[in-house]
């Protein structure tokens, strides 16, 4: 070294610099790419993603690889820096180059180099490959030997090494990620993508039609009664009972209607009707919609009955209701001036039966009602009052203001939901009381 002229010292402590650069690039690139993005690169066969994958299979023998280049390096570029120091300033020359290595390796090896890793990891990851690939395998002895001793040190302090997280998501999770998704998802496809995600949060029992809305014929009844009820049915399918809708027969279908009615128009021929229903499927209560999806899938089926731990029929659930959940409503929406059981009022109240489901209320006219007990707005708010009103009064709600308007056999048949008063600026209340 003494013998070596300055300005080739000086030529070898930059290109150590330059190498230390490239060390703590490659690091925080290694360690900031994109994971998800990085699969989706080396499943369609990049070949410098395959190998940032290869070298991220094993996290601690990529990071022991390149501390032990960066700290050769490091120490070695220390060492000239203390010899040019001592050359031109004597034994001042070894604080004065410790303060200027110091300086120089922070700002041009360590920062700059890492915050432009951080801010393009691709770029500096994927050729980084190129030279981190053969190295580790070069001095995978150095590597092996380094990773069993802080491994063996890990365990000690009670950490695994095996059992790091691989960049699994939870749902809630998947769900931010599609939030800030921003422009690369259409909004349609994040709103399908979340309720893809409800899913599971979501139960038959918040979705299905009633038992006392549930459309059926009681095969008891007169039969001109059954045959005009037949005539005029607005499904496709139609339930068949026997005296009480518990004791369910099975689903008739308008094509099998179809064919029987001109046989049995003029003359009653119940047992026809019973031959020709489909047998029933019934769904536990409290199902989470994306296990019932499945089931419906599985089963072949369409609808479904929810029974409760007694067998007692709760209400009706069809596939169209759960594809509804992910995709929105097929037909009409609330977003127009009225629909089955809403009505939007000039003065921007909307008029709403009692029977209306507190989620899709939720969903539609972005209100806050808690949905973690009573289904129905009549059940919210018995539950709130705590008794069945007579008379029409009002109510608040989770910030909500609602006007009770017909109760009748004990049940809330129609409500008022009043919009939010707007808040009054200071300046236009100053006016009003000035004038």
């Amino acid at each position: 070294m003494d013998e070596l002229p300055l300005s080739t010292l000086f030529i070898a402590l930059g290109v150590l610099l330059l190498i230390s650069a490239y060390f703590s690039g490659s690091e925080t690139g290694m360690m900031s790419v994109n994971r998800y993005k990085l699969r989706h690169d080396a499943q369609s066969g990049h070949k410098a993603a395959k190998r940032v994958s290869y070298l991220l299979d094993r996290p601690d023998r990529l990071i022991g690889l390149i501390l032990i280049g960066n700290n050769l390096v490091n120490i070695a570029a220390s060492a000239i820096a203390t010899i040019i120091g001592m050359r031109l300033y004597g034994d001042y020359g070894i604080a004065l180059a410790t303060v200027a290595l110091t300086l120089v390796v922070l700002i041009f090896a360590e920062v700059t180099p890492k915050t432009i890793a951080a801010m393009h990891p691709e770029r500096i990851a994927y050729p980084s490959s190129l030279i981190l690939k053969p190295l580790l395998k070069l001095l995978y002895p150095v590597v092996a030997a380094v990773n069993f001793i802080t491994n063996n040190l890990m365990r000690l302090l009670g950490i695994r090494p095996d059992g790091a997280n691989r960049d699994s998501l939870s749902a809630e999770e998947l769900r931010t990620v599609v939030h800030e998704a921003g422009s690369m998802i259409p909004s349609r496809h994040q709103e399908m993508l979340l309720s893809i995600l409800d899913l599971e949060k979501v139960t038959v029992d918040d979705i299905m039609i009633p038992r006392n809305e549930i459309t059926a014929i009681d095969i008891n009844a007169d039969w001109q009664q059954i045959i005009r009820a037949l005539m005029n049915m607005q499904n496709t399918l139609i339930l068949l009972y026997r005296g009480e809708i518990d004791d369910a027969i099975g689903f008739l279908h308008a094509r099998d209607i179809l064919r029987l009615i001109p046989k049995i128009e003029d003359e009653p021929d119940k047992p026809s009707l019973v031959r020709a229903v489909r047998d029933i499927y019934y769904i536990p209560e409290g199902t989470p919609l994306s296990v019932q999806l499945i089931k419906f899938q599985h089963n072949k089926e369409r609808i479904g009955l929810v029974v409760d731990e007694y067998g007692d029929i709760q209400g009706l659930v069809t596939l169209e209701d759960i594809l509804e959940e992910i995709v929105g409503e097929f037909t009409t929406t609330i977003t127009g001036q009225g629909t089955d059981n809403m009505t939007r009022e000039d003065d921007g109240s909307v008029i709403v039966e009692g029977t209306a489901n507190l989620r899709e209320l939720n969903k539609e006219l972005k209100m806050n009602f808690p949905t973690d007990g009573p289904k129905t707005l009549n059940g919210l708010l018995t539950e709130f009052i705590g008794d069945i009103p007579e008379n029409p009064l009002c109510a608040k709600i989770s910030g909500h203001a609602i006007e009770i308007i017909e109760v009748s056999d004990s049940v809330i048949k129609t409500v008022r939901l009043l919009p939010k008063p707007r808040k009054k600026s200071l300046l236009s209340s100053t006016k009003k009381k000035a004038s």
